[in-house]
């Protein structure tokens, strides 16, 4: 019903919205406003009329937008009657501030998208299935952000395995082994390329930058033939904007594309990757043609290898890149983000040098330094997207420490050109602390997953723009004072004891050499010896007796009788192997950091903190909140259980410190090598128990080592200088019979080889048969390696199976460049994620290669 005007008080004052050409509009009065506006959906109809009193001369409007605060009203007209109008069609929003986040988790809050990969690989589910689950969680994450405020909302980074992969298909580079024969590239090619297939080996997987995600390594080469392969990119930006929702699209930007490739089987070792810029550069364009049809107005390119110690031809591809890109963007604004790190000088110039490019994004929580620059050389009239919120730790923001730096920013850049943005991408840390509801009230008031780390971004936006959210900000200062005064995180003892390590470098008396004659006539090893990394398959039932057992479902006695008779299987079944040092499977462990951080004080622990590591693989990290120590014994009584199932020698499967660091979510309020001593400290006095408890042969496992790199070349030395003394020292005490191992996976080991070295491990395994055997170039150059070491031999991340020959044809190529005394034929990683029926078969064809070149080479004698 349509009431006077007169019969109304004047409302609140109202800031009013209307485009041209709508100047006659002289008052917008909002004459009944009763609507409970926080349990309202965002963009709903809102259920009732709206009077207006306007002057006769606004028969022109037909509509506008009327703000209360950071409240948005849309609305139409629907009937006019003199000085009333009804009006209809009203939407309200939330404004957007000027926020952004790099990119966001894509498995899920509670790993859905994993368990749909899985039913599909598995054939339980169809295509269909999968892309449903997909577009599920695309839409949560999108409607999450639009509904926290985020103005810069990205798409395209979702990914169904990983995004240089997707990257991969957009521009046509399938590798010609999986037999693609053009067109749109379907799940049977990608999956084939991330997985391999019965056939053909899947293609190279690596670490992230210095991450424990994990990406596929295209395979180029001057005969590639690039086309627009895959249209991911566009369908996702329109099924956003069918949504309500106008996105960023994300691309792994043309030039840090190519440099974190590697040349094809069969290419030159010295092939020019960039030389293929102009051959790529088009796709690129229609992408962003398209794009620009469908409305863009952003495009993000994630240029990640700016931050990297790049060669003055690497750099000026970045402006040979976007200079070829300006015209196809002009109507776009673009953004070029970098993360990990401080971006050097002359790599800022170059970035913020470049033609049509209309901002940047900067980690500004490990690349601090980055802030001088800014504050010295920043362009005028670019937009500063500034990474305050941290993208790979689960520590709640300093919201007030934040902010100080935003406004220190905001003076130089100006307040309508800085946007407060993730320090990268939030893939890295865990999804929703919502979902945890057994962590203690004290630790999950310091700590933020990606979903509230969103929410930090839109409170310091609201903040930078005048709506300070006093309340947000009083309980996160409180969060702050809590932590640092908390007698759970700081224990004088540990300190101290960490502390007094500076004072040696922790090496073993003898050397290498004499200890392997000493262990050798313990163990009585054949040439060749075999053995597994550690890990045998978990099965469902496996699962199933942890979780009941950790929901107290079972007993203790029959959890134990469980995992004896698990053991037992694993033992029985390496014993008809003939594999000559044995492993006890890990039955009783959920995740190789996990496990430990459980037993070791100063860790927390999340019930579903997941986080990727490659494809539908997840990992739990760890949270460690304070200094760490070992109450009690960890693996001994598992270890000597498997022990007396058999006469051959049993590992000790231990994780060292430096990859427990590494896979956790470390404590931010102190140094990182203070951490992992305190870590080593820990871990040798377990290797220490395991050795008085008669097991003489002990894994420590380094996976993670190489990934702790910093990008940075002038801050190598610092790092591995502390994380090799962290593994020396969890050994240092122990007898020269007990043969020590390490272990190392899925990184590119070659430039620390002598670090590597320098562990004084008397075994070392490594990753080498999915990088292509890249790690036997550094013997091939000359590097003499005195201890043991076993390189893979076959890649557990695939399902397929590698025949005798394959095998024999490997191990042959190592001894071209290693003594056969010291060489060990183990796969290239733990068989955890693989089922039996991959792994009997594997491993039998693993012995029996062995065996043949024991064989050959006792003929040779």
């Amino acid at each position: 019903m349509d009431l006077p005007v007169t019969s109304h008080p004047p409302p609140p004052p109202i800031s009013t919205h209307l485009p041209p050409p709508h100047p006659f509009v002289s008052t917008i009065l909002l004459l009944s406003l009763s609507l409970p506006l926080k349990n309202q959906p965002i963009d709903s109809d809102l259920p009732f009329s709206h009077l207006l009193t306007v002057r006769s001369d606004a028969s022109r409007v037909h509509g506008g937008m009327i703000l209360f605060g950071s409240v948005r009203f849309c609305f139409t007209i629907k009937e006019r009657n003199f000085n009333l109008i009804q009006i209809s069609k009203v939407k309200f929003s939330i404004r957007s501030m000027a926020s952004h986040i790099v990119g966001y988790p894509r498995m899920g809050p509670k790993r859905e998208l994993k368990f749909a990969l899985e039913s599909f690989w598995d054939g339980k589910s169809s295509a269909e299935d999968l892309q449903t689950v997909a577009a599920d969680l695309r839409s949560s994450i999108w409607k999450q952000m639009a509904d926290a405020g985020i103005k810069y909302i990205p798409s395209n980074t979702f990914s169904y395995y990983d995004q240089v992969l997707d990257t991969t298909t957009m521009i046509g580079a399938v590798p010609p082994r999986y037999n693609w024969n053009g067109g749109e590239i379907g799940f049977d090619t990608y999956f084939s390329m991330a997985r391999g297939n019965a056939s053909v080996p899947a293609m190279e997987m690596t670490k992230w930058f210095d991450t424990n995600y994990h990406y596929i390594v295209p395979e180029l080469g001057p005969e590639v033939k690039f086309s627009y392969a895959s249209h991911k990119a566009v369908n996702e930006y329109k099924e956003a904007k069918a949504l309500g929702v106008d996105t960023v699209p994300v691309f792994v930007g043309p030039v840090s594309y190519l440099l974190l490739s590697k040349p094809a089987k069969g290419v030159e070792k010295t092939f020019d990757l960039l030389s293929l810029l102009d051959k790529i550069l088009p796709i690129y364009k229609e992408v962003i043609a398209e794009l620009k049809e469908a409305g863009a107005t952003w495009i993000q390119f994630d240029e990640a290898t700016l931050v990297k110690d790049l060669e003055a031809y690497q750099l000026q591809a970045f402006t040979k890149a976007y200079t070829a890109l300006e015209s196809a963007c002009s109507g776009l604004n673009v953004l070029i983000a970098t993360y990990f790190a401080d971006i050097p000088a002359d790599a800022f110039k170059t970035l913020t040098t470049l033609p049509g490019v209309a901002g940047y994004t900067f980690d500004l929580v490990r690349g601090e330094k980055t802030l001088d620059l800014i504050k010295t050389s920043f362009p005028s009239g670019k937009y500063l997207f500034a990474g305050v919120v941290d993208g790979r730790n689960i520590w709640a923001n300093d919201l007030a420490g934040s902010l100080n730096v935003l406004k220190s920013l905001e003076a130089i850049v100006g307040k309508d050109k800085l946007v407060v943005s993730t320090s990268s991408s939030l893939q890295h840390t865990a999804v929703d602390l919502v979902n945890e509801t057994k962590l203690d009230d004290e630790i999950k008031s310091w700590l933020a997953f990606a979903a509230q780390k969103v929410v930090e971004v839109g409170a310091l936006a609201k903040a930078l723009a005048g709506q300070k959210d006093e309340a947000f900000f009083a309980a996160n200062a409180a969060a702050q004072a809590s932590r640092k005064c908390s007698p759970r995180v700081n224990n004088e003892a540990v300190q101290k004891a960490a502390a007094a390590l500076r004072g040696s470098d922790h090496r073993r008396a003898t050397n290498v050499s004499a200890r392997l004659d000493a262990q050798q006539k313990k163990l009585n090893l054949p040439i060749l010896p075999t053995t597994t990394i550690g890990s045998f398959p978990q099965t469902i039932e496996l699962r199933r007796v942890r979780r009941e057992y950790k929901a107290k479902k079972i007993s203790e006695e029959e959890y134990v009788k469980a995992i004896k008779e698990e053991i037992f299987k694993v033992v029985q079944l390496q014993e008809e192997l003939d594999i000559d040092v044995l492993v006890h499977g890990e039955p009783e462990r959920n995740d190789m950091v996990e496990y430990f951080g459980e037993q070791l004080s100063g860790f927390a622990f999340t019930a579903n903190g997941w986080v990727q590591s490659y494809g539908s693989r997840c990992v739990k990290p760890p949270i460690i909140y304070g200094d760490v120590s070992r109450p009690k014994a960890m693996t001994v009584f598992w270890s000597t259980m498997a022990q007396e199932m058999t006469k051959r020698p049993m590992k000790g499967m231990l994780t060292g410190p430096v990859t427990i660091l590494n896979w956790s979510f470390v404590r931010n309020d102190q140094p990182r090598f203070e951490t992992c001593y305190q870590i080593a400290l820990a871990i040798k006095d377990e290797v220490e128990d395991l050795e008085k408890a008669g097991i003489t042969v002990i894994q420590i496992d380094e996976a993670a080592l190489r990934e702790g790199l910093p990008l940075r070349k002038a801050e190598h030395a610092f790092y591995l200088d502390w994380a090799v003394h962290s593994f020396r020292i969890t050994n240092v005490g122990v007898q020269d019979t007990t043969q020590i191992h390490t272990h190392m996976c899925y990184s590119n080991f070659n430039d620390i080889i002598h670090s590597i070295i320098n562990m004084d491990a008397d075994v070392i395994t490594i990753e080498n048969s999915r990088s292509d055997e890249k790690l036997l170039s550094v013997f091939r150059e000359g590097v003499k390696y005195g201890a043991g070491i076993g390189p893979g031999v076959y890649d557990i991340h695939s399902p397929r199976i590698p025949s005798t020959e394959e095998i024999h044809d490997r191990i042959n190529k190592m001894l071209a460049v290693l003594e056969t005394n010291i060489l060990w034929v183990n796969p290239d990683c733990g068989l955890k994620t693989r089922k039996y029926g991959e792994v009997k078969p594997a491993l039998e064809n693993m012995v029996a290669a062995a065996k043949k070149l024991r064989a050959a080479l006792a003929c040779a004698k």
